[in-house]
């Protein structure tokens, strides 16, 4: 593993600005009364968009430019998948392991991470990704 990101907490207040920007007033992120009354969970979840969503920020924290990287962009996914419901009130935290590096032909950095988002005191992680980015890098003179 390359490394952890630190913990971001994960409020009410952040779920309902996401359900908002998002327009996914789902009542399972938003009202927990009904929440408890009609499913098995204790309280409201994050969606599982937000918590990809934070993939970024947590990627900030771990990964390091590369030497001659003037920017980093997101190239997609081979694999999403969410195993475990973020509980609102809960902190959570991605976990990043490189598994490949190559080069372009542009000259560009193509990189392959496995990301596991894990949700602090639980076993099962919220959600575990093989992502691509792209370190794009100067042009050689």
């Amino acid at each position: 593993m390359l490394g952890r990101s630190a913990w971001r907490n994960i409020g009410q207040d952040r779920i309902a600005a996401f359900a908002d920007i998002t327009e996914d007033h789902n009542f399972i992120h938003l009202d927990e009364k009904r929440v408890r009354a009609e499913t098995a969970f204790q309280t409201t979840i994050a969606h599982g968009f937000l918590t990809l969503s934070l993939l970024s920020a947590f990627a900030n924290d771990v990964i390091p430019k590369l030497k001659g990287q003037t920017a980093a962009i997101n190239y997609g996914f081979d694999e999403i998948r969410f195993i475990a419901p973020v509980p609102a009130g809960s902190r959570i935290r991605g976990n990043f392991t490189l598994l490949g590096l190559s080069t372009r032909q542009s000259g560009h950095v193509q990189l392959t991470w496995r990301v596991e988002v894990e949700i602090e005191g639980q076993e099962r992680p919220a959600l575990v990704a093989r992502w691509i980015t792209l370190a794009m890098m100067e042009e050689a003179s």
